[in-house]
């Protein structure tokens, strides 16, 4: 029988309550997300079945991706069982970073389109290429800093740039955030990002639509700023069609860019 609970750490997506199904992770290291009914549930299980079978994706790129481990009924629904990507870390930080300017893929509803611009719309998707989806740091003593989502789907450039200080930082309750951890963090998460970036630059296989750049990491403990880069969220990956995926490229290089700014601002110089 399986041991399963509420992750403790989840900051976007659907969330399991009352009635209602959401992730659920168990004691072994595995997490399980449920399949939306409709196409989007079997789009991700085609995706990561697709994937993980692929000889096209170089070893050093699948480690981006969290393990498939198949699918599974619990509680009389359908899961993708992944691996738990926050089951090794205490206590960790994590931030979801929606990259693209368009978070809508191509065949989508009218009505799911005009949804998805208008959010594009409000947030910082259209003018920087990415969005911060939801955002938790974890301070001394176990103080926790957690935006709501409404705060930061309206966040513009600079505001941007103060949550990410804030996500490095001893405290981010404080308004003059510290940014302490920004050298333990950053720069591994930048040469992650680059490396993604590169085959970003490359690669005609898959076009993300809809998918999420997650960063963690412990700020105390053995797991210290073990800073890992991930990629999650598949349910709108179509066929590049032997094109190159410009939406995500340009949204990661954007990214990119503001970590590094992050960076030079507490630094005054990147060293990769």
């Amino acid at each position: 029988m399986l041991n399963l609970s509420v992750p403790e750490n989840q900051v976007a997506g659907h969330k399991a309550k009352e009635g209602v199904n959401g992730p659920l992770v168990d004691d072994s290291g595995k997490f399980y997300k449920p399949l939306q009914s409709d196409e989007r549930g079997s789009n991700e299980v085609t995706f990561y079945t697709s994937f993980s079978s692929d000889p096209r994706i170089p070893h050093n790129i699948r480690s981006f991706f969290p393990i498939f481990h198949g699918t599974s009924v619990v509680n009389a629904a359908d899961h993708l069982v992944l691996e738990d990507l926050l089951s090794a870390y205490s206590n960790p930080s994590v931030t979801d970073i929606k990259i693209g300017s368009r978070t809508w893929y191509p065949e989508a509803s009218d009505d799911y389109i005009n949804k998805c611009l208008q959010k594009d719309r409000e947030s910082s998707s259209i003018s920087l290429g990415f969005r911060i989806s939801g955002l938790k740091s974890v301070g001394a003593s176990n103080s926790c800093w957690q935006p709501h989502k409404k705060f930061l789907q309206s966040l513009s450039a600079e505001d941007v740039k103060l949550v990410m200080r804030k996500f490095v930082s001893s405290d981010g309750n404080a308004d003059n955030p510290d940014c302490v951890f920004a050298s333990e963090v950053f720069v591994p998460v930048l040469k992650q990002l680059l490396e993604l970036k590169k085959w970003f630059e490359v690669q005609t296989i898959f076009h993300f639509y809809s998918c999420s750049v997650l960063v963690l990491y412990e700020k105390e403990g053995k797991k210290r700023a073990g800073a890992v880069v991930k990629l999650v969220d598949f349910a709108h990956v179509v066929d590049a069609k032997g094109a190159i995926d410009h939406n995500f490229l340009g949204g990661l290089c954007s990214l990119i860019k503001f970590v590094s700014d992050v960076l030079a601002g507490v630094d005054g110089k990147v060293e990769l």
